[in-house]
């Protein structure tokens, strides 16, 4: 029931003066660990899960009959499950994965006191944000039901001013963005993740550096994500 902390330290500055942040990648594989989203130096919270053999069947057969889904919805923790039957009927498939869905948006909206969230849930069959980048967001969470998973790189692993523009049309291979393929972590199918982004508080600078993976010719991913969405 232990968890795991990855810590980084990198200099930052602020006012010109250079000060020593740390960044920390947390780990558990219980779903009390997502409230460790709320340390200052945490950039990102990883509940590490294993899907039932009921929810990968479901999967299974929802992505048989939605090979181009990319479903945009608002959603509260009250409709999330008539929100998804809506949009994709009302199949065993659909009740089973909604199911857990609805679980994930009451977890969400609980722990940062929202009454809705935005949710997008996708089928890829190519990488949907192929470089390295840092969401301008307070924070997302991410889950890969299906296919490989989100890549991303440890705070002190990272020459952020080879994001964007930075990388002269270089790959992020290339670029010197980071040195290594070492250096590139991977989540797993069922993990869900907290990737805390710009916009929160205090972040600016620390926001996780992740990409979506390229996903190989004739397979698929199914990935949700969820959003803060204003009152």
């Amino acid at each position: 029931m232990g968890g795991t902390i990855m810590t980084a330290l990198a200099v930052e500055y602020k006012n010109n003066t250079p000060e020593i942040l740390r960044r920390q990648t947390i780990q558990c594989n219980t779903p009390e660990v997502l409230s460790n989203i709320y340390q200052d130096d945490a950039n990102m919270v990883i509940w590490q899960r294993d899907l039932s053999p009921e929810l990968t069947s479901a999967v299974s057969e929802f992505l048989k009959t939605h090979t181009k889904t990319a479903a945009v919805l608002a959603v509260t923790p009250e409709d999330t499950q008539q929100v998804l039957a809506e949009a994709f009927g009302n199949s065993e498939a659909i009740s089973v994965l909604s199911d857990d869905i609805a679980l994930l948006v009451d977890m969400f909206c609980c722990l940062f006191d929202l009454k809705r969230a935005g949710l997008r849930l996708t089928v890829l069959d190519r990488a949907m944000c192929p470089r390295f980048h840092v969401d301008h967001i307070p924070c997302r969470l991410v889950t890969t039901y299906h296919g490989i998973a989100t890549e991303w790189l440890n705070h002190e692993a990272v020459d952020r001013s080879k994001l964007g523009a930075g990388n002269q049309g270089k790959t992020d291979e290339e670029s010197g963005l980071f040195k290594s393929p070492q250096d590139i972590n991977q989540l797993t199918v069922g993990d869900v993740a907290l990737l805390k982004g710009e916009n929160w508080d205090e972040s600016k600078g620390g926001g996780l550096v992740h990409r979506s993976p390229p996903v190989k010719a004739d397979e698929q991913r199914l990935l949700l994500t969820l959003d803060f969405l204003a009152d």
